[in-house]
């Protein structure tokens, strides 16, 4: 009854048989190949514009190779101060753009804004002596699983691009945003003016494949042999673009999300008092002393204490193949509680 995250859900049927399908000899290997070749095309049909598309075995990746071609090494990059590239990647970050520096940000439930974001740069010199604004990066769903607005989000996009800042959006839950607010995937992309978006696709059903989306051609002059010279182009190229394809081909990418959503909600149900953050994607947050939270272990449930949030949170995740009968036990479990 694992709730700790959504990294060990399963690969899904079809992302299988994709993978089988490529297993055969091709002719070339890297990005030579057919299924590699459809993957722009695939992309910027689902996004109505023109799609750069590279294949990489990780988020981390995806999100480090983006803003490396976005920002120099005396760069800085405004990023929530829970943002997945601060807390959770080990300085990538900084090891791909040799140098560049988070410029860290507070805001209410993993969210941050235009006030919020202009009194951090109002707290700067601006002289030579610190590192220089180049880009803002958003996670979308937030890492406290709420997400932004078609609306918010090209407001922070024209607030960045009016300061000349490119705009990063780490995607690795951008399925459950999309299938939470029911908008197109352009709305939370392109037309809110972001530039490049690390396509999540392992949390929802992929096997060993992310994706890192550049709407400007210009941008990705220089990405190919950064991936390349980071050792994150894969010789045989066609099992991370079988997989991409599996699930946007046909929207299993939205179906997917759109179960683990349900289930977060269904969680969220159970326990309204205790959430700390509003569920609007596949993670719940929740207020839990050590005795409640001990009282579940003992049941059986795997869950992240997240201190984060304070000492008594902790977050569950829901997966996109969790078992039903799973997550109304757990449901079951916090209604029970005291």
């Amino acid at each position: 009854m694992d709730f700790l995250s959504d990294n060990a859900a399963g690969v899904h049927p079809a992302v299988l048989e994709a993978v089988a399908n490529a297993a055969g000899p091709v002719p070339q290997g890297y990005d030579s190949d057919p299924w590699s070749a459809e993957l722009d095309g695939a992309f910027s049909a689902l996004f109505g514009t023109p799609v750069r598309a590279f294949t990489v075995p990780t988020g981390t990746a995806a999100n480090a190779l983006a803003l490396a071609a976005l920002v120099p090494p005396w760069g800085g990059i405004l990023a929530h101060a829970e943002a997945h590239i601060e807390v959770d990647e080990a300085g990538a970050v900084a090891f791909y753009t040799h140098g560049a520096s988070h410029i860290l940000v507070a805001g209410p439930a993993g969210k941050l804004d235009a006030a919020g974001l202009e009194a951090a740069l109002a707290r700067r010199r601006g002289d030579v002596h610190q590192v220089q604004p180049a880009a803002l990066a958003l996670s979308n769903a937030t890492e406290c699983g709420t997400v932004y607005t078609p609306d918010e989000l090209a407001r922070l996009g024209r607030w960045a691009k009016a300061r000349g800042l490119a705009l990063h959006v780490d995607g690795a839950r951008f399925a459950n945003a999309v299938a939470f607010l029911g908008c197109a995937p352009a709305d939370l992309s392109w037309r809110a003016g972001v530039d490049t978006l690390a396509f999540g696709c392992i949390k929802n059903g992929g096997m060993s494949a992310e994706a890192l989306l550049v709407f400007d051609p210009a941008l990705a002059a220089t990405i190919p042999v950064r991936r390349k010279r980071a050792g994150l182009m894969a010789p045989k190229g066609r099992f991370a673009a079988a997989q991409l394809l599996a699930l946007i081909r046909g929207g299993l990418w939205l179906q997917n999300a759109r179960a683990a959503n349900a289930g977060a909600q269904a969680l969220a149900a159970a326990a309204p008092a205790r959430l700390l953050h509003p569920v609007e994607a596949n993670e719940v947050f929740l207020r839990l002393d050590a005795a409640e939270r001990a009282q579940l272990r003992a049941q059986g449930f795997q869950f992240h204490d997240w201190e984060l949030a304070g000492p008594d949170a902790a977050r569950f995740v829901v997966r996109w193949d969790q078992a039903p009968g799973t997550i109304a036990a757990l449901a079951d479990a916090l209604v029970a509680l005291p």
